[in-house]
């Protein structure tokens, strides 16, 4: 583990490579799983705030869910998450043929809403565990992501490049900065241990 400001983070965010491949995955992470996206308490009134704007972005059985459960809802641990269709798809999600897409990103990138999406969502694979003093960064392992791993491995972008901008949103340029002087200092490690 490596701390970077009031942030722990796994060394796998600089060991291992990823890069979304949603021609071959098809978005499964909006899809697959048994509950909605993890969402700051803050987040929650956001949703709430913005249903309007987004509400044309959506598809009829994802308004169907929020009207029916809420713009988030509470999962079996008593966190808050967004809503899903049917124990499916995230609410939020649109299909563009068979791929699934944010909803939110859509009505973000069309200028309806400066909110982009969920910040557990712009950090995936990262999963984010908030203590009283730091907030711990691990990588998620998920099956549905091996297209995204193999893309990374080819591209040879380490995970916490590919998340730039999801990093900046959530803990600012100074800390970016600093995630590359480590890194470069870990691959300097690596070139005169003779990996």
């Amino acid at each position: 583990m490596i701390q970077i400001g009031d942030t722990i983070v796994s060394q796998v965010a600089f060991e291992h490579a990823f890069c979304c491949d949603l021609s071959k995955c098809k978005g499964a992470c909006c899809v697959e799983g048994d509950a909605g996206a993890p969402l700051q308490e803050a987040e929650v009134k956001i949703l709430e705030e913005i249903q309007d704007k987004i509400r044309p972005f959506l598809r009829p059985e994802g308004l169907e869910a929020i009207a029916e459960q809420g713009p988030s809802v509470r999962d079996e641990d008593g966190e808050w998450v967004t809503p899903l269709v049917e124990g499916k798809e995230c609410a939020y999600v649109v299909f563009d043929g068979a791929v699934a897409k944010c909803g939110i990103e859509q009505a973000a990138a069309a200028g309806a809403v400066d909110w982009p999406k969920p910040i557990s969502c712009h950090l995936y694979p990262i999963r984010v565990t908030k203590y009283t003093n730091f907030d711990a960064l691990n990588v998620h392992h998920w099956t549905v992501c091996e297209p995204a791993c193999s893309l990374g491995q080819e591209l040879k972008l380490p995970v916490f490049r590919f998340l730039k901008g999801a990093l900046v949103r959530a803990y600012g340029e100074a800390w970016m900065e600093e995630a590359e002087e480590i890194y470069s200092f870990l691959e300097n490690q690596k070139s005169n241990e003779g990996y």
